[in-house]
């Protein structure tokens, strides 16, 4: 016997649910790719996307998701023998720099830990130390879903810059960019990267990636540049080599209207919205910590997101929860993964979620706590009620 039934929803972090309004816009035919209709869209979501990263310079759509993303900040800027420094918290950055170095690129990881944030003064004492200024770039995550991590990309900006160090400051937002602020000109960004299918409520396959015009400057002597990747390739007269071919005209349709939603209800409104139901979701887990089998990954209360939460078993195998969640009430919980493999489980959080939404999730996951016995403090969706009920004004 189970209880669930209908549309099964996703509580783990990408890709995310998307609104009804988002999957009606991409029923529609297809459009002449070289029509005005299809340069006002283009025009209008490079400015969008522009404005969510917070700089005045140049966005750039790629078809690709996160990792392509990736691969396009590294080969735009960067030239085979360089050497960057990887700021690990997590899985995310790390991988970044794996990518790197398989491209040709020499990578050095300042060693981070998987419940901590990255500490800026740590960053600040190695690049201080590199008084050859051998290292080009500096990749991190602003939020780690892995981990569930947010590092400080303001303060890590301030420790760069108080090093006098050159070397171009790269972030990965996939799981932060329109959920969490992000400022990227008044935070010391030089290029900053991005996904569409966590807080951007769009179907995976456009990656973002803004470039400030230090970025753009180094630009043009990286030997690393490919034709598909290139910023230069990307900004000829023809409409079509914005996307290096054919438009993904059906995904730019749904990007538009999910930016829309996100201006809509007013991008402070939505970093309050992700605060307030990030912090119920802790105050469950914290809840049920009290029966000293679940914990949050993060350690320091100030250094959790507010896109997703990593809980650590501590020893109970997570599958069994998984399997329940999804079978029997039809909640799908993200794994663990990376050094949390079969050690965790994680709630997101990210994107198009609402209370009921949340507090569904909190229930689901309690109910399987009682079914499965494993020990845990009783009350962690009362717990999470009683936050929104104190912090949500009448």
């Amino acid at each position: 016997m189970t209880v669930r039934a209908g549309r099964e929803f996703l509580a783990i972090p990408g890709p995310t649910t998307m609104p009804d309004e988002v999957l009606q816009a991409m029923h529609r035919p297809a459009l002449d790719i070289y029509s005005r209709e299809m340069i006002e869209l283009s025009n209008g979501l490079h400015a969008d996307l522009s404005k969510l990263f917070a700089t005045k310079n140049k966005s750039y759509i790629h078809i690709a998701n996160g990792h392509g993303a990736w691969e396009a900040a590294i080969s735009n800027v960067l030239s085979r023998g360089d050497k960057i420094l990887v700021l690990e918290s997590g899985r995310f950055a790390v991988g970044w720099g794996i990518a790197a170095e398989l491209m040709g690129v020499e990578v050095e990881v300042l060693k981070g830990d998987w419940r901590r944030a990255v500490r800026p003064a740590e960053v600040e004492e190695r690049l201080r130390r590199d008084k050859a200024h051998t290292i080009k770039a500096i990749l991190v995550a602003q939020v780690d879903t892995a981990s569930g991590v947010w590092n400080d990309i303001e303060a890590i900006g301030k420790a760069i810059k108080a090093s006098g160090h050159p070397a171009l400051y790269m972030v990965d937002t996939v799981a932060s960019l329109g959920c969490m602020p992000f400022e990227m000109d008044a935070w010391g960004v030089d290029v900053a990267m991005s996904g569409s299918q966590k807080g951007l409520m769009t179907p995976p396959g456009l990656g973002f990636v803004a470039a400030s015009d230090r970025a753009r400057e180094v630009h043009k002597k990286a030997n690393l540049r490919t034709p598909y990747w290139d910023w230069t390739e990307r900004e000829g007269t023809e409409h079509y080599r914005r996307y290096a071919g054919t438009a993904p005209v059906h995904l730019l349709f749904a990007l538009r209207k999910a930016i829309d939603m996100l201006f809509a209800e007013g991008l402070e409104n939505t970093f309050e919205r992700h605060r307030l139901l990030g912090e119920a979701v802790r105050r469950a887990v914290m809840r049920w910590s009290e029966g000293q089998v679940l914990s949050i990954n993060i350690a320091e209360a100030s250094e959790r997101s507010n896109t997703v939460t990593t809980v650590m078993t501590n020893g109970y195998d997570p599958v069994p929860l998984h399997r329940y969640c999804k079978e029997k009430c039809g909640v799908v919980l993200g794994v663990g993964i990376g050094e949390l493999h079969g050690q965790a489980f994680r709630i997101a959080h990210m994107g198009h979620v609402n209370a009921p939404m949340i507090l569904g999730t909190l229930a689901v996951i309690e109910v399987a706590l009682n079914a499965l016995q494993i020990p845990h403090g009783k009350g962690g969706t009362e717990a999470a009620i009683e936050w929104l009920g104190e912090s949500v004004s009448a």
